[in-house]
């Protein structure tokens, strides 16, 4: 008897939903339900649907007329800047003209005053020059080489499996790293896309251009050294080498390395060395003062027919 008495006194067990059941059952706010009900039974008037109507026609006539004043003034502007772009076009390339027949003039005034210094000189002198010229690189040489070929990679790369990731193009470091092979491999003169390089020679870079000794170079890449018939083998074996290797299997860069007979690699223009002269002692005066002479407040340079270092 007890225990039936404790369970009629026993409380129901109320079982309530869980959130995320409640969330999927309910998905809609009541608020949203409560005031769908309220314009159902008491709707809007008919002049405040209308006016909303109305502002949303003037928002929109608006928006279209800015935009079509925009489009106007931007249609108007284009010619001037088309013009201008292709006068810098026109001037860009009127220089590089220019440019490159005051080069042409330069080569022809070195050969001619080498051809008046030879004949000066006697025999004995001037081969000696001329040797001096080639291992500086202030001379034209020839004879057979390796030309090493790199390019900028195609810009295909595989968005899901990644091939091709990485700089997919020739960096300046790239053609520096080359040119210091080849040098160790025996090259005894190296060009850049027929840029002579010396002992004071930079390869840098300039935003997305490079720079060999402040001219510029694109791509393809040819560095061509003049050298012994063992150099190929011993750039190929080169640590350099295998890292183009590796960096072009990688980013789908161009790296070739051939042999080539009968090379000619132009000289490089003449650079302007400046030379360092140490300060004048300076002189004590008979009051004790000591006075400096004009060339006591530092170092002086005096201009020279070679270049500046890298």
């Amino acid at each position: 008897m007890s225990d039936e008495r404790d369970e009629r006194e026993r409380p129901a067990r109320v079982f309530t939903p869980d959130f995320l059941t409640e969330l999927f059952r309910n998905p809609l706010d009541p608020g949203y339900a409560d005031a769908a009900a309220r314009r159902r039974e008491s709707p809007p008037p008919a002049w405040r649907a209308g006016s909303a109507r109305t502002v949303t026609v003037v928002v929109l006539v608006l928006l279209g007329f800015l935009l079509a004043v925009a489009y106007k003034q931007t249609m108007e502007d284009e010619p001037g800047r088309s013009q201008a772009r292709s006068g810098l076009v026109a001037q860009i390339k009127e220089r590089e003209g220019e440019t490159d027949q005051l080069s042409a003039r330069a080569d022809q005034l070195r050969e001619e005053v080498g051809r008046q210094r030879d004949a000066a000189l006697g025999d004995s002198a001037a081969a000696r020059l001329r040797d001096l010229e080639a291992g500086t690189g202030l001379g034209r040489v020839r004879g057979d080489g390796v030309v090493v070929r790199l390019a900028d990679a195609p810009d295909d790369a595989d968005a899901v499996t990644g091939a091709g990731a990485g700089p997919p193009r020739v960096l300046y470091s790239d053609l520096q790293g080359v040119a210091n092979a080849l040098w160790s491999a025996g090259a005894e003169a190296i060009a850049i896309n027929g840029q002579r390089l010396t002992a004071t020679s930079t390869i840098r870079s300039a935003g997305e251009a490079i720079l060999v000794d402040f001219r510029p170079v694109t791509g393809p890449y040819e560095v061509a050294a003049i050298g012994p018939g063992s150099m190929k083998r011993r750039f190929e074996q080169s640590r350099n080498a295998a890292l183009m290797r590796e960096v072009a299997e990688k980013t789908g860069l161009s790296f070739g390395v051939r042999e080539t007979d009968d090379l000619t690699l132009p000289a490089a223009p003449e650079p302007q060395l400046r030379y360092a002269e140490p300060p004048v002692s300076p002189s004590s005066s008979p009051s004790g003062d000591r006075s400096a002479s004009p060339g006591s407040s530092g170092s002086r340079t005096s201009p020279s027919p070679s270049g500046g270092g890298r």
